[in-house]
């Protein structure tokens, strides 16, 4: 669907009080010329096509009587960005939330997807950066290009920056107790329709504003803001977002730091946390690539049916050949790839791995525990891999095994076998590496 006819996708809906030709023929039909069907009467709010509706009412549409088409919803981006609709990316500082944002909204903007996610057009992206200055803003978009190959030619015409933090515009603020739109607002609005532009991005959302942000009443103020701003001039619009401290919560938007109401407002929420030390030891990555890895997983999808799990991406540093003579290295700068786990691991959810080692450690109904050794009948620990994860083969489903052994996430134990009545090794899981 092109933008121009997205715009219009709602233009020559029928008269709210005033039925459609075919509708209003049916139902003179159905109940003739007098109104009558069987002694009955037509019903009172079924009226002719002059009918007129009143001034002072709310606009309303009768529902039965409106037979126009209702046109699909306008996805971008995935399930990430779609026009009318506020979205958000929630995750601690130094995640990567900026580098992927980047990256996802280069793919519209040049037209290819860059991280995984499928592309329905083209779209002409503003990014607002309210934290960087021109200059930094300028070495990750560059990383971003030079790494995705991506010339600046293709950019012209559909991408724009700004970075105005240091003019202290924001969209809203608290006067005298009262929440008002401010100069931002109004800027954006201006500079979405003289661009035309598709989808726009302020990052992060806490600088985009000057109220309360832990007033649930005020943050709901800015969100209806920028949820006016997407329907209004029909396009995306994405606030990435900080969290609050503590442990890591993938999937978890409630820990969006500040009132609820940001992520009550927003309808595309999702989470990027970095890989944790557990995850690393179940897909077998070593301490070096797993500071590398993040995962993005949704958080609040509400217009699109659950996912089908975690998104992974990689960071990446680039050297920007920024080079001079104070310098001469120049900056590594960060951009993000997507990333998936080995292929020994492909298609293994961090929740069947965590339910493979947990009826490992649990061992069989008899009482003995499972081995990985060979020749071990029905205690092969292989089994409980392929039992999970079916596709895979008993190669695989070893190699799976050999690699928690060597991690130490599963270890062997001495246990006296209470069927057979003698010694043997067994695998428990580490206790302080258990799922969870």
């Amino acid at each position: 669907m092109s933008r121009d006819d997205t715009r219009t996708a709602f233009d020559g809906l029928p008269d709210p009080a005033a039925p459609t030709l075919p509708i209003a023929a049916a139902k003179a039909k159905q109940y003739g010329s007098n109104g009558q069907q069987g002694g009955a009467t037509a019903p009172s709010d079924i009226r002719c096509e002059h009918a007129k509706p009143d001034p002072l009412g709310l606009g309303e549409r009768e529902f039965g009587l409106d037979d126009t088409a209702i046109p699909p919803r306008a996805w971008l981006l995935g399930n990430v960005f779609c026009r009318r609709f506020v979205s958000s990316l929630v995750g601690p500082g130094g995640a990567g939330k900026t580098a992927l944002r980047l990256a996802q909204l280069l793919s519209l903007a040049v037209g290819r997807s860059l991280t995984g996610e499928h592309v329905f057009e083209q779209c002409r992206v503003l990014i607002v950066s309210l934290e960087d200055d021109a200059d930094e803003l300028r070495r990750r978009m560059r990383a971003a290009m030079m790494h995705h190959k991506i010339t600046p030619e293709e950019l012209v015409g559909w991408l724009w920056i700004v970075t105005p933090a240091a003019e202290g515009w924001k969209l809203a603020g608290t006067a005298n107790g009262v929440h008002v739109e401010q100069e931002l607002t109004a800027r954006i609005e201006h500079t979405i329709d003289a661009r035309r532009i598709d989808v726009v991005s302020l990052d992060p959302f806490v600088k985009a504003h000057s109220v309360d942000e832990n007033a649930n009443n005020a943050v709901d103020f800015v969100v209806s803001i920028l949820t006016r701003i997407a329907v209004k001039h029909d396009c995306a619009v994405d606030i990435p977002h900080h969290v609050s401290k503590g442990a890591a919560a993938p999937g978890n938007a409630d820990r969006a730091r500040g009132g609820s109401a940001v992520i009550d407002g927003v309808r595309l929420a999702y989470t990027l946390w970095p890989m944790s030390e557990k995850e690393a030891e179940s897909f077998g990555i070593d301490e070096h690539e797993r500071r590398l890895l993040v995962r993005m997983d949704s958080a609040k999808v509400n217009l699109a049916p659950p996912g089908t799990g975690t998104c992974w991406f990689k960071l990446i540093g680039v050297r920007i050949g920024n080079t001079s003579d104070l310098y001469p290295n120049g900056d590594d700068v960060q951009t993000v790839e997507p990333w998936a786990p080995p292929a020994t691991w492909g298609g293994a959810s961090y929740a069947q791995l965590n339910e493979i080692l947990s009826d490992i450690d649990q061992g069989l109904p008899g009482g003995a525990f499972f081995s990985n050794l060979p020749r071990v009948g029905d205690r092969a620990a292989h089994l409980v891999v392929q039992k999970h994860l079916p596709d895979k083969t008993e190669g695989q489903a070893r190699e799976i095994i050999k690699t928690w052994i060597k991690n130490r996430v599963l270890n062997y134990v001495e246990y006296q076998d209470p069927d057979k009545r003698k010694p043997r090794k067994g695998l428990r899981l580490d206790p302080t590496k258990r799922p969870g």
